[in-house]
């Protein structure tokens, strides 16, 4: 009898202090690891030239202030986020409304070969824009859009994810809804507006940081398209701050880094509900 109190009490201890410590432990070292790079880049990001040259120096320096003004002025800075900011937002709310449109067309009209066309929507993604960069550029060459916004955004508008998730989401809208708004006098466009748009919130939040995270961080296109200062983006931006030097200043480096992971840091933050929420949704429908 006694073994068996001990033994239930050992399995008791077990499962309420060492099991979650073990795995409480195991998710910090996890966390640690995956920010590491983050932590070290901003430590770089702070210190003088005398300083991150010292091997094994982890601790922040004293030229915080000095290597981001620098950053920021040689980079030109708040031009890099205003272009890079136009792009992302143009993106992900161009990608936002017609992936609506083309989902609550496919889920809600009867379109002939409405699942051989979604099917294609889906083919796609064995596309990507990399792989048809040199038609696409020359496209965009004859219709004179190189160094501009349209060229920035407008090919990358089109988007199978998002036409897949909100197609999902539709899908689990009950028929009743709009046989309702049928019922009382509204149109298609009117029940898309007022009854499918304002329950789609957290798709539409979860697809808008997936995309602006996107293309926040998009280089080889606009390595292409945007070669004057009016139109370059923040990645751009910040590998000209090694091609200015002679030697390389990892501190002023760094700091432009860490400058540029704000934005999209801020709207991850912010919108990481969505996202969870969002994309469990879909796939639940």
């Amino acid at each position: 009898m006694i073994a068996v109190d001990s033994r239930a009490r050992w399995q008791a201890i077990k499962a309420r202090i060492i099991t979650p410590t073990i795995m409480h432990v195991l998710m910090i070292m996890g966390v640690a690891l995956v920010l590491f790079p983050v932590i070290y880049a901003f430590i770089l990001s702070t210190q003088t030239p005398q300083e991150y040259y010292r091997i094994g120096n982890l601790i922040p320096g004293t030229a915080f202030w000095e290597n981001y003004k620098a950053a920021w002025e040689r980079a030109n800075m708040p031009t890099l986020i205003r272009n890079t900011m136009i792009v992302a937002l143009a993106v992900a709310l161009g990608k936002i409304f017609l992936s609506i449109m083309a989902a609550f067309a496919l889920v809600y009209f009867r379109v002939r070969g409405g699942g051989i066309i979604m099917g294609l929507i889906l083919l796609t993604h064995l596309l990507p824009l990399p792989v048809r960069i040199v038609p696409t550029y020359d496209l965009l060459s004859g219709f004179g859009w190189i160094n501009t916004f349209q060229g920035l955004t407008i090919p990358f508008f089109a988007s199978a994810t998002g036409v897949l998730l909100f197609q999902q989401f539709f899908r689990t809208v009950p028929t009743d809804l709009a046989d309702a708004a049928r019922v009382d006098g509204a149109g298609p466009l009117r029940f898309l507006v007022h009854i499918l748009v304002p329950v789609s919130k957290t798709n539409i939040g979860a697809l808008f940081l997936i995309e602006f995270i996107y293309m926040w961080n998009q280089y080889l296109w606009p390595l292409l398209v945007a070669n004057t200062l009016d139109t370059r983006q923040i990645q751009i931006g910040i590998k000209q701050l090694i091609a200015t030097d002679a030697v390389i200043r990892w501190g002023v480096l760094m700091a432009g880094t860490i400058t540029a992971i704000i934005p999209p840091l801020i709207v991850l933050l912010a919108l990481q509900g969505s996202l969870m929420t969002g994309l469990t949704m879909a796939e639940e429908g």
